[in-house]
């Protein structure tokens, strides 16, 4: 689920790329802010490579393929670290297995990364439920929506960049046909990640929940 190169004019490639820097900025402050900024590096790296081997897992459902994102999962356990690391992750798919693009590392980096956001946002709103927040079924349930919702939200944005940049000499309806049967493939996937999320962040809370802290409380 990237988007290739040549798809989108050149002043949208330099706002994506402008817009993804000052996101990076700002995760980074956020970061900077943290009593130990450097704690979480490890993780993020781990966390990193997992995101980068995960595009090479596919997924046949017909009548497309799909692959893993894992971007809801990086945003739930890693938190501001997860956009650098999607934007990490982003180049050295576009590097070396072709995915996506460098011209459009900045537009996928903002698809997949500002979902992520929001998943670590859904996720640290369990803790408005004050003493039940730290009830097993209330984390499970907080992770499996992050890690669905991360997906979903990058979906949608695939599907809008990618119907108002098709350019003017395709067959629109074919095309449009086609983006949408690779959206709705995405919705099992969904369900998948969002499963997979709730299991590791279970397991974490469980044998190191310490990881699980990725910022102060606000």
């Amino acid at each position: 689920m990237h988007l290739a190169d040549g798809l989108l004019s050149a002043p949208i490639y330099l706002g994506g790329y402008a817009i993804a820097g000052l996101t990076t900025w700002y995760c980074l402050r956020k970061i900077d802010r943290q009593p130990d900024p450097r704690a979480g590096i490890p993780k993020a790296s781990l966390l990193t490579a997992a995101f980068f081997v995960a595009s090479g897992i596919h997924i046949p459902l017909p009548p497309t393929s799909v692959h893993l994102v894992l971007n809801g999962l990086l945003g739930t356990v890693l938190g501001y670290y997860a956009f650098p690391a999607i934007a990490i992750g982003l180049f050295f798919q576009a590097v070396m297995f072709g995915h996506g693009g460098l011209a459009s590392l900045g537009i996928n980096a903002l698809m997949m990364g500002i979902p992520a956001l929001l998943a670590y946002q859904i996720f640290q709103g369990r803790r408005w439920l004050l003493k039940q927040g730290d009830r097993r079924w209330v984390i499970g349930l907080f992770a499996f929506f992050a890690g669905a919702v991360g997906l979903g939200l990058a979906v949608v944005l695939f599907a809008l960049i990618a119907i108002l940049a098709l350019p003017a000499n395709l067959d629109s309806a074919t095309e449009q046909a086609a983006i949408y049967a690779i959206a709705i493939a995405h919705i099992p996937l969904m369900a998948l990640e969002g499963i997979f999320t709730t299991l590791l962040v279970l397991f974490l809370q469980r044998a190191k929940p310490e990881l699980l802290e990725i910022g102060p409380r606000s």
